[in-house]
């Protein structure tokens, strides 16, 4: 019972990074690509941040055990969907986005 509930929550300690992760990459690129000085500074520190959060949560999350580690990169893994379904551009944006790709090759 007591591993079980272990690997519950390096479940919910994946969904957390991914979360935190691929959430913190959709802000990043928002205000990187609004920013008029020194965007690369947004990428490069949030991509330091991001990484050694997860990082640090997968070793803490794992206590050296390789099944609640594939679990909590299971959970990781899954928020990136979540993350990438929830910022999606509407469809007639990526619409329009495709008719100004094609008019500029």
């Amino acid at each position: 019972m007591n591993e079980i509930l272990n690997l519950i929550l390096s479940l919910i300690a994946g969904f957390l990074l991914g979360a935190v992760f691929f959430g913190g990459l959709w802000w990043t690129v928002q205000k990187g690509l609004s920013s008029r000085r020194r965007p690369a500074f947004w990428f490069l520190g949030s991509l330091l941040i991001r990484t050694s959060i997860a990082i640090s949560g997968f070793y803490f999350a794992s206590d050296g055990h390789w099944e609640r580690l594939l679990i909590c990169m299971f959970g990781f893994f899954v928020m990136r969907q979540v993350v990438v379904r929830l910022t999606r551009l509407p469809e007639e944006d990526q619409n329009q986005l495709t008719k100004e790709a094609s008019n500029a090759t």
